[in-house]
Order: structure tokens, then sequence, then C-alpha cells
């Protein structure tokens, strides 16, 4: 048995055991949610109705039937690409116009990232205008959506191309260690985003004003002082422009560091609820959970660019893959492509060691939370923000597993209370 056959046997047998997998954790999530929606948990009988309860066994059921269509429709996409000759072809089809060139290899990455997008665009559609309508989310309008969605190509195009043109050219010119340049690379453009991010990029979406609410801006600098935490400002951003949902967060790097507040967000909390939040997410930054993240994603990258070093020299990985690479141009942009499809068959398998870390995580938050702040209000904020949001009160235990980032909060009001 050659090893492009090998290649072709591993795909299958892994693809299968993908899908397998994921619809079987969304069949058991179906379950577990419908023979709970009758009762509201005990725990929670005296702070959640009954109609709040449904509502979010509705949403959740709801969400699965999508999620039902995109495995399908994200499995039969990438036997259309590698085993069915679909990149194979494209690949053909831009040579033939373009050449062998560095133009092609950049053409190939746009036109797979298009194509891609075209066929995922119906399902996000019905997300956005007919899921998320129907339970009263969304917020968006057409007129929205569509400057949104040119934005965002223009920011792609803007940021991406110029960071795909210095990958495809240090793999051609870096040598046998271009995955370690190409690196280097990748993190040195991670980091600009994310100190760029807050006031270059996230306005262009949304609007964001600074907080006026002149108590809580004192109960919140009190508390980021007590933490050791500076930030250049407070703002207040238009989520609702797009939903109904809540959330708050830090975001930038090193000096440009914000703290954002949804505008929901502050309609629905107290202010000793609202600073219970906060806690929470400087439990974070004391814990050093976003360098740990960015460390362990860092790493990754460097071992994945490494494998594609290896993977990009063997002829196998292209002809195991239902592609004929080229005996006379650059393979580099098809080596790039490929990997970026097969990569997340595997990876999903190792999903529950990564959620896990992440719930551990948001425990130690809590916990500093809880020594920071009354844990009744971050308690009572959670509640708030889990019925607000229709998050199911009761996950089936393996769906949370592979997928909760979050413990589910009976889990959370139980470490709260010990």
């Amino acid at each position: 048995m050659n090893s492009s056959f090998q290649l072709t046997v591993i795909l299958a047998v892994g693809l299968l055991a993908h899908v397998l997998l994921k619809f079987g954790l969304n069949i058991r999530q179906v379950r577990h949610v419908a023979q709970h929606r009758a009762q509201v948990p005990a725990a929670f009988a005296s702070t959640l109705t009954f109609q709040d309860h449904q509502k979010a066994a509705d949403y959740t059921l709801a969400k699965i039937r999508v999620s039902q269509w995109d495995i399908a429709i994200d499995a039969a996409c990438l036997l259309g690409w590698t085993l069915l000759g679909g990149l194979d072809a494209l690949q053909q089809v831009l040579t033939v116009w373009l050449g062998s060139g560095m133009t092609q290899q950049i053409a190939l990455v746009l036109a797979f990232s298009f194509i891609g997008g075209l066929i995922g665009l119906p399902l996000s559609l019905y997300q956005t205008f007919v899921l998320e309508q129907s339970f009263g989310f969304n917020k968006m309008t057409w007129g929205l959506w569509f400057s949104d969605s040119i934005k965002g190509m223009a920011l792609g195009l803007l940021l991406g191309v110029p960071m795909v043109w210095l990958m495809l050219w240090l793999m051609q010119a870096g040598g046998t260690l271009w995955w370690l340049w190409a690196w280097m690379a990748f993190v040195a453009f991670q980091l600009l985003i994310m100190a760029i991010a807050p006031s270059v990029i996230m306005p262009l979406f949304n609007k964001f004003t600074p907080l006026e609410d002149e108590s809580l801006k004192t109960r919140v600098q009190a508390l980021m002082h007590r933490a050791g935490f500076k930030a250049q400002g407070f703002f207040v951003m238009d989520g609702s422009r797009r939903s109904a949902h809540s959330n708050a967060f830090f975001t930038g790097f090193g000096a440009s560091k914000r703290v954002v507040f949804f505008d929901t967000l502050l309609k629905q909390l107290s202010p000793t609820e609202m600073e219970a939040v906060l806690a929470h997410e400087l439990g974070h930054f004391k814990h050093r959970h976003i360098l740990k993240m960015m460390a362990t994603s860092f790493t990754l990258s460097l071992l994945g660019l490494a494998l594609l070093g290896w993977l990009a020299q063997q002829a196998w990985f292209y002809t195991g893959l239902g592609v004929m690479p080229s005996m006379t141009g650059s393979n580099d942009a098809l080596a790039l492509v490929l990997f970026l499809l097969v990569t997340p068959v595997f990876t999903f398998f190792v999903a529950p060691l990564s959620s896990w870390r992440s719930r551990q995580q948001e425990f130690e938050a809590d916990a500093y939370a809880c020594s920071q702040t009354n844990g009744a209000d971050l308690a009572s904020a959670l509640l708030k923000l889990y019925q607000d949001n229709a998050s199911t009160l009761t996950p089936d235990p393996w769906y949370v597993k592979f997928y909760y980032s979050h413990p589910p909060a009976s889990l959370r009001l139980a470490r709260m209370q010990s």
C-alpha cells in the first residue's frame, strides 16, 4: 500500500469518524435538552420562569438543527475540494489563465476563500434572519448586513492579501526553515491586529462611546486599581444594532487595552452586577489567561507550520488528497489550502482538552471575582445573562466536554457557593 493511498484512506476514515462524532454529540444534546424541557431545574426554580426555560431549550434545539446541516455541508465541501477533484480543477483553471507565478498562487487562495464563503452564505443568512430573528435576537437590517459584508471583504483583502503574499514568498525563498520565518511573521501579524483592533478595526463596524455612568465608572476604576490593571478607557459598544445578546470584554494589547460593555448589558445588570462581571474579566488578566492562550496558540501554529513544511515536500500529500501537483511551477498555495482543509478533521478529536482548560480558567476567573466583589452579584448577573441569551441550563455532559468553553450555569453556581 503506497503512501498516497494510505493518506486517502486516513482522510476517509477520519472524516467519517469526525462526522459521526459530531452528529452523535448533537443527538445526545437534543435528547438531553428535550428530556428536561418540561421542568425548570430545581436549583433555578426560584429565579427562572418556565417560559424562559422553554425558550432556552427551543433555541438550543433550533441551533442544533442548523448545526446538522453545517456538518453535512462542511463534509461535502471537504470531499468536493479534495477526493472529488474540486481543488485540482481550480488549480488547473487558474494556471491556464494566469500561468504558474505568484499571481496564480494568491488567486488560488482568494478563489478558494471566496467560493467557500459563497457556499456558506445561505446557511449564515438563515441563522441570522430566520433563526435569530424568530427568537427575538437579531436586530440587524439587510442594509447593515450588506455594509458589514463589504467592509469585511475590503478589510480581508487589505490585511489578508499582503499576509498571504508574505507567507507564499517565504515558502519559496525561505529555504528549509521557511516555516520558522513564516511563524515569526504570523506572530507579528497577530500582535499587530490585536494592537490596532480597538482603535482602527472595531470602530469600522461598531460605535464606541465613553462610559457616562459616573457611579459605575467609579466602581470600575476602584476595582481595576485593586487588580493593578490599566486600560485606555471605558467604552460602551452599540451591540444592540445587531443583536440582543450581551457581553463585556477587554480588547487590545499593551497600552491599547480597553474595557468594553455592550449597551444591552448596561440595561440588564445593576451597577454591582456589572462590577462583578468586570471582576470576572479581570480574573482572566490576573491569572494571565490571555498570555497563556496566546502562548498555546503560537506554539500550536509553530508545530503546524513545521508539519506543513514537511508535508509540502511530499508528492503523496497532494495525490493522496486528490490533487496533482505541478511538475514545473510552485505548489505552495496548494499545500497551504490542503493543510487548512484537512487539519480541522483531526484536531476536533482533541477539542475536549482545550475546552476543559478553558472551563478551568472560567472557574478561576469566577473565584477571583468572588474574592473582589460580592459573589451573590456575580451569580445573579450570570443568571441574567444565561436567561437573556437563552442558554440552556441542561446541556448534555458529553456535548459540554467538546463544545463548551464556559462551564454550565449549574456547575459555575455550585462552585461559587462552595
